[in-house]
C-alpha cells in the first residue's frame, strides 16, 4: 500500500506543478479545474505516505481548515477548490529547488573555497563567521538541507575535536548561519512568500535582510567568542592546523583556484539570470526561480558533458527525492487551505485587532514588536519556518498596517531566525541533533537562547529606528 502511495504521491505533485505553471501562462478552465483535483490527491497520497505521528500537524491544519469554511462559506465547494491552489507556487517551487543540490555534488567547491580561504579563516572569530556566510550562501542552493551538508562537512574537518565546547561552536555557526539566510536570501521559499504576501520590493527587504544578517553574524562571533573563553578552548591553534592540512591537500595549487571561480560564476549565472528575467518579462518570482533553475541545471550538466549524471540525479529524484518531501509538501497544502478559510472570515480582522487593542494600551508599543512573537509561539508548536512565514504572512496580507511592508517582512523573517534556533521541534534544530547527536533542547534553547534575546533586541532597534525615519 505505501509504495503505490509513494508513487501516487509523486506523480499528483509533479501533475499539480506542471498545471500550475501552464495555468500561469495559459490560463484556461480545464486547468483551474485539474489543479485542485491534484492538490486534493497529493494530500490524500501524503497521508498514505507518511506515518501517524507524521500527520497530527497536517490533521489539525485541515479540519481546522475545513470547519471555518463550513461555518462561513457561502459556496463551500467552490472555495476548498480555491484552497487547494493556494500554495501551488511555493510548492513548485519546493519541488524544483532541491536541483540545485545535484550540481554541488559533482566537484568539491565546498572544501576548495575553505582552502582558498586560509589566511582569512585561521583565527577563530573568523572561521566561525566564514563558515556562518558559507552557511547563508550554500543555503540559497540547499535550503534547510544546507545544515546537515554543513555539518558533516565541518564535522569531517575537525573529525578529532567532538566534546560540548567544539559541537556548541560548530552547530550555533551552522544553525545561525541557515537561520540569518531566511530574511534575505530569495531562493528561500519563506521570504519570498513574505515579499509577495506583503507587497514588498524585493531588493529593499533583500538589503534590510541582509544588513540584519551582517550584523546578526557579528553579534554570533561575540557569543561564541565568549563562549570559547568560558570553555577555556583556544580553537585558533586547532584551526591553523586543520586548514594547513586542507591546503596541502587541496587540488588547486598556487594563487589561482578554479573550483573557487567556477562556483562564483556558478552562483552569479543563476540568481543573475533570475534578476533579470524578472525585470526583463515582470513574471512573479516563484514562477521565474524554478524554471530558471531547471534551465540552469540542465546547462551545467551539458556544458561538463556529464549527461548521464543528470539522468541517474533525476531517476533519483523521481523514485525516491519527490516522496521525502510528502511531510512539508502536505503542510503547506493543510497550511494553503487554513489561509484561504481565514482570509474568507473574520478571523484575521480579530487578530490584528487583538494586537491593535494591545498596542493601545501599551506605550511605545506597536505591532512591529509582537509579531516575531507571534512566528516563534508557532514554531514552539511544530510549526517550520516555511509554513509558519505563509500562516502569519497570509493574516497579515489581509490587514492594513500603517508600517512599510520591508519592515513588516524584516520584522516577519527575524521571528522565522529566532524560532529556528530555539525550537526543538522544527527541522533545522532536529536534522542537527541528529547529526550531531546532542538532543533539540542543547542545541536549540541551551546554546541559542541568550544570542536570541540579544538579537531580537538588536533588530527592534533597528526597525524601530528605520520606522522613525521612514515615517
Amino acid at each position: 500500500m505505501r509504495p503505490l502511495a509513494k508513487k501516487g504521491f509523486t506523480l499528483s505533485v509533479l501533475i499539480y506543478a506542471v498545471l500550475h505553471f501552464i495555468h500561469y501562462f495559459h490560463a484556461n478552465s480545464w486547468t483551474e479545474a485539474l489543479l485542485p483535483i491534484a492538490g486534493l490527491f497529493s494530500l490524500v497520497f501524503a497521508f498514505g505516505v507518511l506515518p501517524l505521528r507524521k500527520l497530527q500537524l497536517q490533521t489539525f491544519l485541515a479540519v481546522t481548515a475545513i470547519g471555518v469554511l463550513a461555518a462561513t462559506s457561502q459556496n463551500f465547494w467552490q472555495d476548498l477548490a480555491s484552497a487547494f491552489v493556494q500554495m501551488k507556487s511555493l510548492i513548485a517551487l519546493l519541488l524544483i529547488v532541491p536541483m540545485i543540490s545535484w550540481v554541488l555534488r559533482e566537484e568539491p567547491y565546498i572544501e576548495e573555497i575553505m582552502s582558498f580561504g586560509n589566511k582569512w579563516l585561521n583565527k577563530s572569530q573568523t572561521f566561525y563567521a566564514g563558515l556562518m556566510g558559507m552557511t547563508q550562501i550554500i543555503s540559497h542552493f540547499l535550503l534547510f538541507g544546507v545544515v546537515p551538508m554543513m555539518y558533516r562537512f565541518i564535522d569531517s574537518f575537525l573529525k578529532d575535536h567532538k566534546d560540548e565546547a567544539w559541537e556548541n561552536y560548530k552547530g550555533t555557526a551552522i544553525l545561525r548561519g541557515f537561520a540569518l539566510s531566511t530574511m534575505w536570501v530569495i531562493s528561500i521559499p519563506s521570504f519570498i512568500f513574505a515579499v509577495g504576501a506583503m507587497d514588498a520590493v524585493l531588493w529593499k527587504s533583500m538589503l534590510l535582510g541582509l544588513g540584519a544578517a551582517i550584523a546578526g553574524t557579528l553579534l554570533s562571533v561575540v557569543f561564541a567568542t565568549a563562549d570559547e573563553k568560558r570553555y577555556g578552548k583556544d580553537f585558533s591553534a586547532v584551526l591553523t592546523n586543520e586548514i594547513d592540512k586542507a591546503v596541502a591537500n587541496s587540488r588547486n595549487a598556487g594563487r589561482w583556484n578554479r573550483d573557487v571561480a567556477e562556483f562564483v560564476f556558478l552562483f552569479i549565472s543563476l540568481f543573475g539570470t533570475i534578476f533579470i528575467l524578472h525585470e526583463w518579462t515582470g513574471a512573479d518570482f516563484l514562477v521565474v526561480i524554478p524554471l530558471v533553475i531547471l534551465v540552469w541545471t540542465f546547462l551545467y550538466f551539458l556544458l561538463k558533458r556529464r549527461t548521464g549524471n543528470y539522468a541517474r540525479e533525476a531517476a533519483i529524484y523521481y523514485s525516491e527525492g519527490v516522496s521525502k518531501q510528502a511531510q512539508q509538501f502536505s503542510i503547506l497544502l493543510a497550511a494553503g487551505l487554513l489561509i484561504y478559510a481565514l482570509n474568507q472570515s473574520a478571523v484575521g480582522d480579530y487578530v490584528i485587532g487583538a494586537m491593535n487593542y494591545l498596542t493601545g494600551h501599551v506605550p511605545f508599543l506597536n505591532l512591529l514588536f509582537l509579531i516575531p512573537f507571534i512566528v516563534i509561539f508557532l514554531g514552539f508548536i511544530g510549526l517550520g519556518p516555511l509554513p509558519v512565514i505563509v500562516l502569519v504572512t497570509g493574516v497579515l496580507e489581509s490587514a492594513v498596517l500603517p508600517f512599510p511592508p520591508e519592515l513588516i517582512v524584516l520584522a516577519v523573517t527575524s521571528g522565522s531566525v529566532i524560532s529556528i534556533i530555539l525550537s526543538p521541534f522544527v527541522m533545522p534544530v532536529i536534522i542537527l541533533s541528529s547529526v550531531n547527536g546532542l538532543s533539540g533542547i542543547r542545541n536549540g534553547l541551551r546554546f541559542n537562547l541568550k544570542f536570541a534575546i540579544a538579537f531580537y533586541i538588536m533588530i527592534q532597534v533597528f526597525v524601530q529606528t528605520l520606522l522613525y525615519f521612514w515615517s
